[in-house]
């Protein structure tokens, strides 16, 4: 039997025989109980996987998020069993690990109930204290078929007909149950010492609306209870904060069946925020040496046809219309419109680059099953730009985009991101020369901005390299919103070009890039992230006057009036009402400042403030008022001031 070498964490090298397991190669080593499986190459692995060549093997713990997933793999395997222990009649399908938990899709007709996920814990606390080893088993693909057709796992037979001819089989067996996986998993079921099952919905078979609707249950798992139950309490502040709740709450907006799914309504102080946010975004991008552009949203499908549209993204557009017997298409992105104004005329070397910019709705077709709220829609408005630039032109621009997505992001109360640079992959256009300049151009501005990023190999699209920043909100999860695009491909297909120094057509570089991705999921990100409480230069309504009586609302009005010639957005409840209904009220709208006013003010020319939150200021004139919330109002300085409570 030939031997392999092993280098383990301390540098040291091993020998083993060809074939030796994760589990022996750990065992012969004396680590500690904590160990659950290990990284081989850097991929994950089971005690049960065979290391067949030389290799690095690293140690995985149980509390680490490679261990971690091995105990969610194994949960969702636990939960399958459970499952149909007590529901022999049901059938099971695919059971993946997902970020921060599992989930697994049944067959069952009758449909679980919130009980039934009760006895399902129930009796998966009882496989956990058996303890159960995982046991993976190699048979070849006819013993597998024929296993699950007796079975009458037909979901599983299926799958395997659909694999690759020279793939693996392998079965994971837990006592008497198994399931068709590749794995990895923990070495026994034990492993699972604190889950939870969270909830119940409906999901096709493979995404399709066209197979059968099946259950989906969503659960969790951790290493230790203390890690479950912190888990837990985020996610129902999560639910607190869901932006479809607090935006029918404070009637930001709405999305109505009578109008559609996934095409949004903006209410007067969802519009509100919207404007603001447009209006900043619109003046810090001419600052910034952008042109604000307006375009269709139509255009004769032979557009989306030279763009590529047609040929690689059909399926998330709209079925086109005949106009005067010319066929039109609803835009599902702002990029071709952008180039016909480039090549409206010729351009020089000199002129470049061109920094555009829209706020361009467009339309996409997303499978309903799919829609969230804000998050994921059918008519959306980005905040789109592109830039035409020359080869040498690229790291200076997209450090320019850098910097305004940072300010952009802050501006907004977000400082932590998660920043990714995909690579070029095994498909794509334009040559390997522009590809590697263009790749030392992104990551040079990375480093430049001083901003730590991983690199994801490979990761790049067809047209060209790019960068992700996903924002973290203030439960730590993170949203993908910003990215930058270098585009070899759209050049070429539209025949763009430029007068070069040396009088000859040159290519430009087409730069992709969006800061919040769009105004809906942003908007909807920005109400979870401040629970409908904004800052106060975001804020629909900045204050509202309360008086106490009748008597104080002839003074109440001239406040009302000074407030508003300073362009303060604020609202009267003059109502005959106690006050405690109002303050209630208030703070339940999430108004950032109540000014109440009784005789003792009305007599002395001041208002009495209340911040959201409840803490009583001391009575001031509405000229110290406008003074206190003057940085509070600049969005520029309003983290300066101190964000209310």
């Amino acid at each position: 039997m030939s031997e392999i070498q092993l280098k383990l964490p301390d540098g040291e090298i091993k020998t083993f025989p060809k074939g030796t397991t994760v589990g022996a190669i750990l065992k012969s080593l004396e680590i500690g109980d904590s160990i659950i499986g290990a990284k081989v190459n850097g991929k994950l692995a089971d005690f049960w996987f065979e290391v067949e060549s030389d290799a690095t093997v690293e140690p995985v713990t149980q509390n680490s998020p490679p261990g971690l997933h091995l105990i969610r793999h194994t949960a969702a395997h636990v939960m399958a069993e459970a499952v149909q222990d007590l529901f022999p009649e049901v059938k099971v399908t695919i059971g993946p690990v997902i970020e921060n938990g599992f989930y697994y899709d049944f067959d069952f007709s009758s449909g679980f109930t919130p009980e039934d996920l009760e006895k399902i814990e129930a009796k998966m606390r009882e496989i956990i204290k058996e303890n159960k080893p995982l046991v993976r088993k190699k048979v070849s693909r006819g013993d597998a078929i024929r296993t699950f057709e007796r079975e009458g796992e037909t979901y599983k037979v299926e799958i395997i007909n659909d694999l690759p001819p020279e793939e693996q089989i392998t079965i994971y067996e837990q006592g008497d149950w198994h399931d068709l996986c590749r794995g990895p998993h923990a070495p026994s079921t034990g492993f699972v010492k604190a889950f939870k099952l969270l909830s119940i919905a409906g999901a096709y078979w493979r995404g399709s609306e066209n197979n059968p609707m099946l259950q989906r249950i969503y659960g969790t798992a951790f290493s230790n209870k203390k890690d479950l139950e912190d888990y837990l309490t985020k996610l129902e502040e999560a639910k607190k904060r869901d932006h479809r709740r607090v935006g029918k709450e404070l009637d930001l907006f709405s999305i109505q069946e009578e109008i559609g799914p996934g095409l949004v309504l903006w209410h007067p102080k969802g519009a509100k925020v919207r404007r603001i946010i447009e209006d900043f975004w619109r003046s810090e991008h001419e600052r910034r040496g952008y042109d604000i552009l307006f375009t269709p949203h139509v255009a004769k499908l032979d557009l989306w046809r030279t763009s590529g549209h047609l040929d690689f993204y059909r399926e998330n557009m709209y079925s086109p219309m005949d106009v005067e017997n010319a066929d039109y298409q609803i835009k599902p992105m702002t990029c071709p419109f952008h180039i016909m104004v480039y090549k409206i005329k010729i351009r020089s070397y000199r002129d470049l680059p061109f920094r555009w910019a829209e706020i361009g709705t467009v339309y996409r077709y997303e499978r309903s099953g799919v829609l969230h709220g804000l998050l994921r829609v059918r008519g959306f408005s980005q905040d789109d730009a592109h830039i035409f630039c020359r080869p040498d032109q690229i790291e200076q621009e997209v450090l320019g985009v850098l910097d305004l997505t940072v300010f952009f992001l802050k501006t907004f109360g977000f400082d932590d991101y998660e920043v990714y640079l995909s690579t070029r992959p095994e498909k794509f256009v334009g040559s390997e020369e522009n590809w590697e300049r263009a790749t030392v151009a992104l990551e040079d501005a990375l480093k430049a901005k001083g901003l730590n990023y991983e690199v994801d190999e490979g990761g790049g699209a067809f047209y060209g390299p790019k960068i992700d920043l996903k924002i973290k909100d203030v439960l730590g999860r993170a949203w993908q919103c910003s990215t930058v695009q270098v585009d070899f491909n759209l050049p070429e297909r539209f025949d763009m070009n430029f007068v070069g120094d040396d009088n000859k057509r040159h290519t430009p570089i087409m730069i992709h890039r969006a800061i919040f991705g769009s105004f809906e999921r942003f908007f909807g990100i920005l109400i979870e992230h401040y629970g409908g409480a904004f800052p106060l230069w975001l804020s629909p309504v900045q204050s509202r006057i309360a008086t106490i009586g009748e008597e104080q609302i002839p003074f109440a009005e001239s406040i009302y009036g000074i407030l508003k010639e300073n362009n303060l957005r604020v609202e009267k409840d003059f109502r005959n009402e106690k006050l405690g209904l109002k303050v209630r009220e208030a703070q339940l709208e999430k108004i950032p400042y109540l000014l109440v006013i009784g005789n003792k003010e009305a007599e002395t020319g001041t208002v009495a403030p209340r911040k959201l939150g409840g803490k009583n200021l001391p009575s001031m004139t509405a000229e110290e008022f406008l003074n206190l919330i003057e940085k509070e109002n600049d969005p520029h300085k309003w983290r300066e001031a101190g964000q209310y409570s």
